[in-house]
């Protein structure tokens, strides 16, 4: 075999052997869940009372595990570690009793004011807030940096996987993404933690009743410094 026909079959090895490993990484998940990126179907809103919490009928509680760990994507649960509301009342827990693996927490009602909580469960948290939201549904920002905390939390560039409670905190979240400009088809309302079974448990809440405690220091929580940032006079 003269020296040309040598450096072709090498070139030819080295392109095939390249090929193989951008296959092969390019299907390997970052965080050991899955091996391969599944196809996103385009989020569609269940009907009934899930519809009208904007939880999504293709991807939600009961089949998350599947599109755990992507690399295009973010996981938020919206819930506060301690919400003032009772969700007791509704059969929920107004603590953060446990999560997804994955997800990271950014409690909704430090985005903008909640509105619209049933009326069993009382008045929310009624603190400082990035946005607000006023009669009309329309968001303005409290903050000079609102906007661009926003972004972090929540990149345009990626899909949003959205969960909270019962479903309520994410689907508010997805309505005020898309009406601050995201793009509604990026974004998937998973549900509620309440209703999870899946794989992928992390629980917080060790023991019942007066004995309970809560393993916050487990949570992968974005807290915002209100008290750093500027505030914006709205006209």
């Amino acid at each position: 075999m003269n020296k040309v026909v040598i450096k072709r079959y090498q070139v030819a090895v080295a392109i095939v052997v390249a090929l193989f490993l951008g296959i092969v990484i390019g299907n390997i998940n970052i965080n050991g869940l899955s091996t391969k990126l599944p196809a996103l179907p385009l989020p569609e809103v269940s009907e009934g009372q899930r519809g009208e919490l904007g939880i999504d009928k293709n991807i939600n509680e009961s089949n998350i595990d599947k599109y755990l760990g992507r690399s295009d994507s973010v996981y938020r649960d919206m819930r506060m570690l301690e919400d003032p509301a009772n969700y007791e009342a509704i059969e929920g827990d107004s603590y953060l009793s446990g999560l997804v693996e994955g997800f990271e927490v950014v409690p909704y009602p430090y985005l903008a004011n909640v509105v619209g909580l049933p009326k069993e469960v009382g008045e929310g948290y009624k603190g400082k807030t990035l946005f607000k939201q006023n009669d009309k549904g329309e968001y303005k920002a409290n903050y000079e940096e609102s906007t661009k905390i926003l972004e972090g939390l929540f990149p345009k560039d990626k899909y949003i996987f959205l969960m909270c409670g019962g479903g309520g905190y994410a689907g508010m979240t997805k309505s005020m993404l898309v009406k601050l400009g995201w793009d509604t088809n990026k974004i998937f309302v998973v549900g509620g933690y309440w209703y999870y079974n899946g794989e992928h448990n992390v629980q917080i809440k060790q023991g019942e009743g007066d004995k309970a405690t809560y393993e916050f220091w487990k949570v992968p929580y974005h807290d915002i410094k209100f008290d750093k940032l500027t505030e914006k006079k709205n006209d």
